[in-house]
C-alpha cells in the first residue's frame, strides 16, 4: 500500500460498488439490463435509454491505449515527485473508456494502440486505484 499525497476520488452512491470492487482487485462496470449498454462513469440511469435497470459486471480489464498525454509540469504540487506523469485513456474490450496511468512504463514509451491490462494500486484502506500495464509485463 502506498500513501497518497495527491487528491483521491470520493466514492458516492453511484460509484461505491466500483471502488469496493477495486479494493478486491476486481474491475467492475455498470451495464444496462434493458439495452445492454455500459454506463461509465457509473450513474443511476443508462445514458442510452434512461433505464434504471442496471447491473454490475466484472471486466477482464484488457484494452488498448486510446490516447494519452504526458505532463511534464506539476498541475498540482502533490504530483511533483511523479513527473513525467503519463495519463492514458484506455478503451476496454467492452468499449468503455477509463482515464488512468500506466505502471512499469516510461512515459516516453507510451503508444496509441498499446495493449494493456488492469492492475491495482492500494493507496489507503478505502481507495484502490485501477491502473494499467503493458500486456506481457
Amino acid at each position: 500500500m502506498t500513501t497518497a499525497n495527491f487528491p483521491l476520488p470520493v466514492p458516492n452512491l453511484d460509484n461505491q460498488e466500483f471502488w469496493d470492487q477495486c479494493r478486491r482487485h476486481r474491475l467492475v462496470l455498470r451495464r444496462c439490463l434493458d439495452c445492454r449498454s455500459f454506463c461509465h462513469p457509473p450513474r443511476p440511469n443508462c445514458p442510452e435509454c434512461a433505464s434504471s435497470n442496471l447491473e454490475w459486471v466484472e471486466s477482464p480489464g484488457k484494452g488498448k491505449v486510446y490516447t494519452y498525454v504526458i505532463t511534464r509540469q506539476p498541475v498540482n504540487p502533490a504530483f511533483r515527485e511523479r513527473l513525467p506523469w503519463g495519463v492514458v485513456e484506455v478503451e476496454l474490450e467492452e468499449g468503455v473508456h477509463l482515464i488512468s496511468n500506466l505502471v512499469d512504463c516510461d512515459a516516453d514509451d507510451i503508444e496509441i494502440g498499446m495493449e494493456v491490462e488492469v492492475v491495482f494500486e492500494a493507496v489507503n484502506d478505502e481507495i484502490t486505484l485501477p491502473k494499467f500495464r503493458r500486456v506481457g509485463q
